[in-house]
């Protein structure tokens, strides 16, 4: 049973990079709320972290939503009394060009990817600025660095979340809490297994390291930011792309 290290949420962790971030806090020694829309999928991970010796709590949120995610904040200090580690990973794309884009894509993508990393981070900070204590990292993308064709609104969202990230940083470091960022390059998830072998045979083309990346990858990043050894850094977008994006 690992020594407890601290309380952490992690939202959109019901899958992929979220429940590889989740399970990556749990071995670490952090009881982990594992926040997501989809219920279901979101008991099965906290089963999943409960069996790593730590505890876990299921909060379903619609981190759009403020009452959500103040409700979140809310929970998880009730049951364990502190919030020590925010990861906002939830994120949503709906990918078309601009001239074809409509609005409601346009709205739920920056509603759900950046404004729901705002909510969260905003009532999480406020606990973490009364402790003297906290790490909040967002899961950006390098869309959010270069840009992608066909993904205006995702793109958008996440340069959104790195600019977010910075001033945050700025705001929160005197209360010793710091706010990192991860910008995803070619990550193997769900996702990105529904593109055509065309489409993955262009991405992995582009990048130097030869191979798409990993959920535990960027989950290594993620420990990595709230650990100790990470404590001197804040404001600071962690590239993980195999060298996609230099």
């Amino acid at each position: 049973m690992p020594e407890v290290k601290g309380n952490a949420i992690v939202t959109g962790a019901a899958r992929g990079i979220g429940r590889a971030i989740a399970l990556h806090l749990a071995s670490n020694g952090f009881h982990v709320a594992v926040s997501d829309i989809r219920e279901e999928d979101a008991q099965a991970v906290a089963g999943e972290v409960k069996a790593l010796g730590v505890d876990a709590l299921v909060v379903r949120t619609d981190v759009s939503r403020a009452q959500d995610a103040e409700s979140l904040v809310r929970t998880v200090g009730e049951a364990w009394g502190t919030v020590d580690v925010l990861v906002n990973n939830a994120g949503v794309t709906r990918d078309n060009l601009s001239v074809r884009m409509s609005e409601p894509d346009w709205d739920m993508v920056l509603n759900i990817n950046l404004k729901g990393a705002f909510l969260c981070s905003r009532e999480a900070a406020r606990v973490m600025m009364q402790q003297r204590f906290g790490r909040i990292v967002n899961i950006a993308s390098v869309a959010g660095l270069i840009g992608t064709a066909g993904q205006a609104n995702y793109a958008a969202s996440k340069a959104g979340l790195i600019a977010l990230t910075k001033s945050m940083a700025r705001e929160l470091g005197a209360r010793n809490v710091t706010v990192n960022a991860i910008a995803p390059g070619f990550i193997l998830t769900e996702m990105t297994e529904q593109l055509s072998d065309k489409v993955k045979e262009g991405y992995l083309s582009q990048i130097p390291l030869k191979r798409g990346g990993t959920c535990q990858d960027i989950a290594d990043a993620v420990g990595f930011l709230v650990s100790p050894a990470a404590g001197y850094i804040t404001g600071t977008v962690i590239n993980v792309s195999g060298g996609l994006v230099m």
